[in-house]
């Protein structure tokens, strides 16, 4: 079994998707007008947090101008903008603000990992690039031994986290949990998957998900950890 480390390092260079290789690529050198003066990322990103979490956050994919520009999930994007700032609301992170890779951004008792480790093109991964990207995860899970609550945002990161108990040994709840905003399932081994729709700008611009319905999923984390 590889290290927290070594798996990262391992998935920074993977390069089992072509269509993900060339987009992210061709993203990091086309850049963004207001992004120029940037050196993109442009490949597979990391997972990022406490080791010792026992909240892991699921998400879809780094966002083309956001992880794949910065090097860190959330990071630099509208989305982080939401997640960083009800993270540190409720004491899981140390700063509201995530727009570098070295702004000393520090997770307490979180960790943000995500179906998919490369942008994918319109934020659509394919199947088979999520079946590519699944075996980092199942390691993942493995490595992170404290985890109490997942907390999945949107129906990808959901489905993909369903999708791994078979594979780890589990038993998949029956009948099969249906996600929908804060929906929670308990599973065999005891943890507890909580679905949230994905602070996407289409979401929370059309007001689909507001800021205290986000809140709510991270306040019931908050309370289930204080009851353990």
């Amino acid at each position: 079994m590889p290290t927290i480390q070594e798996l990262q390092e391992t998935v920074t260079a993977c390069t089992l998707c072509p269509r993900l290789v060339e987009h992210c690529t061709t993203v990091a050198q086309k850049k963004r007008r207001m992004y120029l003066d940037w050196e993109y990322w442009g490949k597979p990103l990391p997972s990022f947090g406490d080791p010792e979490a026992r909240v892991l956050i699921m998400g879809l994919a780094p966002a083309a101008h956001g992880g794949n520009r910065t090097g860190r999930m959330f990071t630099g994007d509208r989305s982080g903008d939401w997640v960083f700032g009800t993270l540190h609301r409720f004491g899981f992170a140390n700063s509201p603000d995530s727009q570098r890779i070295d702004d000393g951004m520090i997770l307490n008792d979180a960790y943000i990992t995500a179906a998919l480790r490369c942008a994918p093109p319109a934020n659509k991964p394919l199947m088979e690039e999520l079946t590519n990207c699944q075996p980092y995860l199942l390691t993942e899970l493995r490595l992170l031994r404290q985890v109490k609550v997942i907390v999945a945002l949107g129906k990808i990161g959901f489905d993909t986290y369903l999708g791994t108990l078979t594979q780890r040994g589990l038993e998949l709840p029956s009948p099969r949990p249906k996600f929908g905003h804060n929906v929670d399932y308990t599973m065999s081994d005891g943890t507890l998957l909580i679905g949230s729709y994905h602070p996407s700008q289409q979401n929370t611009q059309t007001g689909r998900l507001t800021q205290s319905m986000f809140d709510a999923i991270f306040e019931k984390a908050r309370s289930i950890l204080s009851a353990t």
